[in-house]
């Protein structure tokens, strides 16, 4: 791979912006110093406290805003001529430093790439620009009596190609799957200016699923420009009902029966005694708290809720009605707890997910747990995304410490203990959130011979080594 250019060094930045403008509006290149220390983070807690600190380490040389496939062509020819990095952003929401440059360059800002959807209502799709918001087109999709049914908490504030990028997934996964399952096919642009569509109509057995080849890329083997999703109807009935469950063994093994006997609730998220404090506030629980929801035709809902209240009444669990899980709804995007600590001096919170199969997600949790109580006020943990073989687990840290250096300091720890913990138990590194900075330096122990061929991918598609470089464990 041949080595870059790192043009703040070398006084070029003159030169590749001049020459970003011969091909791209010059009003849409942005080189001012208070503009890039923006670029330079995005909501990942790490990234914050930096930004209170002054730290700037992951910041740009340049931004090119784009607004057309064209714009990221030209802008992808003078990364290459030049050989400089070149990173792309959506709408800067990842919490683990996804779009954060790690070698200067460019910055290639997504949130213009937007437009009017198509809608194909016989096949049931949306095809729409990488830079929409999510939320955006969730509205645009209402509005004609159809969803996404993909609602990552991000739904708000993150772009749908970003949803691509970091192979994310959504609130609603346990029925109607991740990003992997919501897309069918995406435009996307290698790093020598080539364009493909990328996808199958709907299932196809000529050579393999070259979908799942950019999901979780993170741009280091292409920038995705515009992607089809598949629609539903807005749901005809939804039962939703919370669950008092003794213990976490309890309702961990209350949510693999329900999954494994092949029902499917559209929302399952299970809290541990901690959190569920804060899952049903005010409530002064003893016990977890265990949110269900069925949607779809009434009969259908109604006869998966029965089935599904039979598992869990015969691990312990009491009903306390569905107000606890409506109220979460009317929330369900809130991220102000993290955020309103972390602007505190001295504030840190993290949120840290990851994976394991059925019999190593209980150890899993317990090892976490004992791990990182030590380095936070509280630590909450919850499951929410369940699979025949498997789920996920979620920590979340709260905590203060004297001052923001040494905020800074716990949530290096906090990283480090979580993801060592993780590799030791044989769990995914995450589930959702992807990897970004955080998870960098663990990534190739983690995924042993598999990082491998992440490697020879990106020496394949990337070979000057311009996208995105210094992630995936790169």
């Amino acid at each position: 791979m041949s080595s870059l250019s790192i043009i703040d060094q070398r006084g070029e930045v003159a030169d590749v912006a001049a020459r970003l403008g011969n091909l791209i509006d010059p009003e849409r290149i942005v080189t001012d110093s208070g503009v890039l220390d923006r670029y330079s983070h995005d909501a990942w807690p790490v990234a914050v406290v930096q930004d209170q600190l002054g730290i700037h380490e992951n910041r740009p040389d340049i931004v090119v805003r784009v607004t057309s496939t064209e714009d990221v062509i030209n802008a992808l020819a003078v990364a290459r001529e030049t050989r400089t990095p070149l990173t792309a952003r959506g709408l800067g929401s990842s919490v683990t430093g996804q779009a954060l440059p790690t070698k200067g360059g460019i910055v290639l800002d997504l949130a213009l790439l937007v437009g009017e959807p198509s809608f194909d209502e016989m096949n049931m799709t949306v095809t729409a620009s990488a830079g929409m918001r999510g939320s955006d087109l969730e509205e645009w999709l209402n509005y004609r009596g159809y969803t996404l049914n993909f609602f990552p908490q991000s739904l708000i504030r993150s772009s749908i190609g970003g949803w691509i990028a970091t192979r994310a997934t959504g609130q609603l996964s346990s029925k109607y799957g991740g990003i992997e399952a919501a897309v069918l096919s995406y435009d996307v642009v290698l790093s020598d200016g080539s364009a493909f569509e990328v996808g199958q109509k709907p299932r196809a057995a000529v050579g393999p699923d070259l979908r799942q080849l950019f999901l979780g890329s993170e741009g280091m083997f292409g920038i995705v420009t515009k992607l089809t999703l598949k629609i539903y109807p807005l749901v005809a009935a939804s039962i939703s009902e919370a669950w008092i469950i003794p213990t976490v063994p309890a309702g961990v093994k209350t949510m693999r029966e329900i999954y494994q006997a092949g029902l499917r609730p559209s929302l399952m998220r299970f809290y541990d005694e901690t959190e569920s404090q804060h899952a049903v506030p005010n409530a002064q629980l003893e016990g977890c708290a265990l949110f269900l929801t069925h949607d779809g035709l009434r009969s259908v809902a109604e006869a998966e809720h029965e089935e599904s209240r039979k598992i869990v009444e015969k691990h312990g669990g009491r009903s306390i009605g569905a107000e606890p899980v409506l109220a979460w709804y009317g929330r369900r995007f809130d991220f102000s707890t993290v955020e309103k600590l972390l602007a505190e001096p001295g504030g840190y919170a993290e949120t840290i997910e990851v994976a394991h199969l059925w019999t190593g997600i209980l150890p899993l949790y317990e090892k976490l747990v004992a791990a990182l109580t030590p380095l936070a006020d509280e630590v909450l943990g919850h499951f929410s995304h369940v699979y025949t073989q498997g789920a996920s687990l979620y920590v979340i840290l709260l905590g203060r410490a004297r001052d923001n250096a040494e905020a800074a300091e716990r949530l290096d720890e906090i990283w480090r203990v979580a993801m060592e913990t993780t590799t030791a138990a044989g769990g995914e590194l995450s589930h959702h959130h992807g990897a970004g900075l955080a998870r960098q330096a663990y990534i190739p122990e983690n995924l042993g011979g598999q990082h491998l061929l992440i490697r020879r991918l990106k020496d394949a598609l990337d070979p000057a080594g311009i996208l995105n470089p210094g992630h995936l464990g790169l």
